[in-house]
This record gives structure tokens, sequence and C-alpha cells, in this order.
């Protein structure tokens, strides 16, 4: 069961509820007052303890003179020892108390970030299945599969219009590249913006893989990656066989990719992970991928040439905490449909206040 973003702080507490950070800044400031005042009263014990030993030697320098006030001198003694020991008792309590509720505190907060990292890696595992529907929904468009199954200006220009009318539609692709068997780009849908025409993708790990592909139910994918073709845009590639009439089982004609504008989309989801107010300047929400690159960050978009170690504990979710004070929690991706996902996490990192 997910905690829920603010805790209520009771009936007395105003309009406002308490956040879970909140807490844990009280938390915090709890143990500081109540050592603070505990200190305090150690303080005057030692005082009231010296008063009645410096009353102890004059009452002793008295004589018979003094015994009264000696009296008096042992009852103060008496008085600072019991104090003493309360101090002590409550010192304990105290802390045992605070260490109890700053652990429930901050497992409150571990447990909320998991659950805002599970947010981030859903969202975009179920976007990304949309991509795998496109990809071989339209492998079988007409036009891509007469272009692929023969190769004429004619037939290359029509299918580029088709192509661009897609994308007109689908404004979260860069370009849709229809390539031969042999790897050489046939068509694009939009040409006037990308030349590849011609360009060679053989040696690109989404067309080898669609190039194996079984039937027109699968697809394929590659990491995140920069384009050449696309002026080194950040992308996500998902690929899938151009068959026979379009037939699932058809011969295999060549190949449809997609590539969708990763970086302006993926920032989008990272940054829209609902971080409290107070939280988010010291809070990062992170997309990492099966290698532990960085593929999106909400504190800026990734280069994708920087890493980010996760301490999983061969578990699929949970948090840890650093030493210098860092609270990292993490989700694996669930997936989503037919979508299996790519062994990304979602992660957030919550540096000390």
């Amino acid at each position: 069961m997910s905690l829920p973003k603010t805790l209520s702080a009771g009936p007395n507490a105003g309009d406002h509820p308490v956040s879970i950070s909140e807490l844990i800044e009280l938390t915090n400031d709890l143990r500081t007052s109540a050592a603070d005042k505990i200190s305090g009263i150690q303080r005057v014990t030692g005082s009231l303890r010296m008063l009645a030993l410096n009353a102890m030697i004059e009452s002793a320098r008295a004589g018979a003179h003094g015994r009264g006030f000696s009296v008096v001198a042992a009852e103060v003694r008496e008085i600072a020892a019991n104090v003493g020991l309360i101090s002590e008792q409550l010192q304990k309590e105290l802390t045992a108390q605070i260490a109890h509720t700053q652990s429930m505190a901050d497992a409150a907060m571990g447990t909320r970030m998991v659950d805002l990292a599970l947010n981030a890696i859903e969202i975009i595992d179920r976007n990304l299945y949309e991509r795998t529907c496109d990809v071989r929904w339209w492998a079988t468009d007409s036009a891509v599969v007469d272009c692929a199954a023969s190769v004429t200006p004619q037939s290359a220009a029509y299918a580029s219009k088709r192509l661009s009318v897609i994308l007109n539609a689908y404004t979260v692709y860069l370009d849709l590249w229809l390539c031969d068997l042999h790897g050489k780009v046939i068509a694009n849908g939009r040409p006037d913006r990308y030349a590849v025409a011609g360009l060679d993708v053989s040696h690109e790990p989404w067309f080898v893989q669609a190039s194996r592909l079984a039937s027109g139910d699968e697809y394929a994918i590659g990491d995140i990656s920069t384009a050449p073709g696309l002026k080194s845009a950040q992308v996500a590639t998902y690929a899938a066989s151009v068959r026979a009439g379009g037939e699932s089982h058809g011969a295999p004609l060549g190949v449809l990719a997609i590539h969708f504008d990763w970086a302006p989309q993926a920032e989008t989801i990272v940054r829209g992970v609902r971080i409290e107010p107070e939280e988010k300047a010291r809070t990062a929400v992170l997309l990492v991928d099966a290698h532990r690159r960085i593929i999106a960050s909400s504190e800026g978009t990734s280069s994708l040439d920087q890493h980010f170690q996760i301490e999983t504990g061969n578990q699929t979710h949970g948090f840890y905490t650093r030493p210098d004070g860092t609270v990292v929690a993490f989700h694996a991706t669930p997936g989503y449909e037919t979508y299996r996902g790519l062994g990304w996490h979602g992660v957030i990192v919550r540096r000390p206040g």
C-alpha cells in the first residue's frame, strides 16, 4: 500500500497538513531542542551539587553552629541527585522515542520516493508500449509495403508522402525510415529536414534485430542513442519488419524504423513527477538504463555519457541512505502489456538539506 503524500497533524493543527519532509524536519528540531533542554537541566544539576558541596564544607567549618545548615546541604545534594537521575531517564526515553519517530518518518519518506520512482518508470513504459504498437501497425501500410516490394522513384515518393502524413499526426517522432533488406534507407517522412535516403544503417543494432524477427507481430528496440542522420538528436528507435501483403507471416521485404524524439518527451516525464515544493531544490528524478546510463534527468537533459550506480541488492525496488545522507530510491521497469521493458529503473535522489 502506498503511503499518502501528507500526514494529518490532527484537528488542532490548522488547515496545513504536515508533509513527510516536514515531519522529518520537525523530528530533527525536536531532537535538537530536547538535547538543549536536557543539557540545561544537567548544568543546573551540576550547580546544585556544587552548591551542596560548598554548603557541606562551610557547615563543617562552622562546627556545632553549622549542623542545621548541613541538613539543608544534604537535602540539596539529594534533590540534585534525583533531578540528575530523572534527567538521565528522560534523555534515554526521549532519545529512543525520537529515534523511533525518525525511523518511521524516514521509512515513510523512502516508501514515498519508491512510489515516485515507480510512477516515473510506469509512465515511460506505457508511453513506449504505444511506440511498439505504432511501428507494427505502420509497417503494414500499403504504401510502405508496396515501396519495400518494388523500389522506384514513384513508390519511394509515395511512401515518403504517406510517412509524412503519419508524422503530422504523431508529433512525438523525429522521422520514420523505410529500409530495404540490406539496410539502405529508401524513404523517410521528412526528406526536406533529414536527407537520409541511401543512408546505410545495416550496422545499427535496431536494424540487425529487426532483420531477424520471425514475424510482423514482433518488434526490435534500440538503446537510447544519438542519431547522426537526425542531426545527433537523442532517439528511442523501434523497428518492425515489412512483409509481403502486410501479413504477419508474409515474406520479409524490408524494415520500418520509427525514431521517438527522446530528450524532450523524457524530460517532460521526469519533470512531471510530483515532488513536494520544499523538496524540489534537493531532489532529482532520473531514468537509468540497463547499463546504468542516465537517460533522463529532472535537473537537465542527459548527455548519455553520465552513469548512476544503483545499489539494488538484487531487489526490484527499495531505498537506501548513502554515507553523506543522500537518500536513493529506485524501482525497476515493470513493463506494460506486451512491452517487457529494457531493464531500466526510475530513480529518485534526495540530497541532505
